[in-house]
C-alpha cells in the first residue's frame, strides 16, 4: 500500500478551471500500475473521472470527456488532473487511487479534496 496526498481543491464558478494534485508520498511506487481520479458527490455513488496507467494509457468517463486531462508523472511520483469548463455537476470529493500491478499490494486511496463549483 502507498499514501497519497490530494491537493488543488477549492471554489471556482461554473465554467471556471481547477488543477487537482496528487502525490505518492510513502510506500512502494514501483508496484502501482495505474493512477486515476475518481469522485462522489453527495448522495450519489464514487464514480471514476480519468484513469492513466503506467504506460501512459488514459480513460475518461463520458461526462468529462474533453473537459478533463489527466497527467502523470512517474519520476515526481504524481498524478494531475486539470479539470476545463467546470459546470456545478462536477461538484463533489475528489480522491486519488493507486492500483497495483497485482497481489498482494492493495489498491489505496488518498483523503479527498473538495471541489465545488458554483453557478
Amino acid at each position: 500500500q502507498v499514501q497519497l496526498v490530494e491537493s488543488g481543491g477549492g471554489l471556482v464558478q461554473a465554467g471556471g478551471s481547477l488543477t487537482l494534485s496528487c502525490a505518492v508520498v510513502s510506500g512502494n511506487f514501483f508496484g502501482i500500475n495505474t493512477m486515476g481520479w475518481y469522485r462522489q458527490a453527495p448522495g450519489k455513488q464514487r464514480e471514476s473521472v480519468a484513469t492513466i496507467t503506467r504506460g501512459g494509457t488514459k480513460n475518461y468517463g463520458d461526462a468529462v470527456k474533453g473537459r478533463f486531462i489527466i497527467s502523470r508523472d512517474n519520476t515526481r511520483k504524481t498524478v494531475s488532473l486539470q479539470m476545463n469548463n467546470l459546470s456545478p455537476e462536477d461538484t463533489g470529493v475528489y480522491y486519488c487511487k493507486a492500483e497495483p500491478w497485482g497481489p498482494p499490494m492493495p489498491d489505496s486511496w488518498g483523503p479527498g479534496t473538495q471541489v465545488t463549483v458554483s453557478s
